[in-house]
């Protein structure tokens, strides 16, 4: 029986949603190791828009469900509905919209608050023993997801570290082609862009983080 994967989706695009190329490089590794899996996003508004041209912000709303719509094939549901009874595992990929959408991380830093479909999720999967995949800046959650002394990276930033670890977790620098294990979480991090200078070098560790979750599930 194949694996199922649950993968939670931010928005569409780096700068105000799920990172791109993160999620394509997921779900395609996802594929070619014969996992199913099902995309959900929370049903809420962005943080904000931002022009991807520019890097400006615009003057209006879209909804986190909707616009992650776009990377799923419209083959998405709202997190609320999201059982880890259903699945196998679960992976985040990054982008600020796990900073800004799942969490508020760009803002407040190591007071964040977690979004509360998003801290539920992954919760019960972390009660249920069945292994969580973050990626990119998805790792700064880490602490609020799993409680003090989890391992976890998103690669070598000095500054970003620091604040995770002040949230409770332990960070391990990381280089982007390698993955961190933390086995008694059932935890898989990985840094892809945090780093990764092109979308070869990005899906390098996110493939090792794919394999590794599915080798735990």
């Amino acid at each position: 029986m194949n694996k199922r994967i649950a993968v939670i989706l931010s928005g569409c695009g780096v700068f105000d949603g799920s990172e791109i190329y993160e999620s394509v490089i997921t779900l395609l590794r996802l594929d070619q190791n014969g996992a199913e899996y099902q995309c959900f996003a929370p049903d809420i508004p962005q943080h904000h828009v931002i022009n991807h041209v520019t890097g400006e912000e615009m003057p209006e709303s879209r909804s986190v469900l909707v616009e992650a719509a776009r990377l799923a094939r419209g083959n998405i549901r709202d997190l609320a509905e999201c059982q880890a009874a259903d699945y196998d595992a679960l992976i985040i990929p990054g982008g600020f919209g796990a900073a800004k959408n799942l969490s508020d991380f760009a803002l407040t830093g190591a007071d964040m608050t977690v979004q509360a479909d998003v801290l539920k999720t992954v919760q019960a999967f972390a009660e249920a023993k069945k292994p969580v995949g973050l990626i990119c800046i998805t790792p700064a959650m880490a602490g609020k997801l799993f409680g003090a002394g989890v391992r976890c990276t998103i690669g070598n930033d000095g500054e970003t570290a620091e604040v995770i670890r002040v949230t409770g977790a332990e960070h391990v620098d990381c280089p982007v082609h390698d993955i961190v294990v933390d086995e008694d979480n059932k935890l898989v991090t990985t840094p892809a862009y945090m780093l990764a200078g092109s979308i070869s070098e990005a899906a390098t560790g996110i493939n090792r983080l794919v394999d590794k979750v599915l080798e735990m599930a």
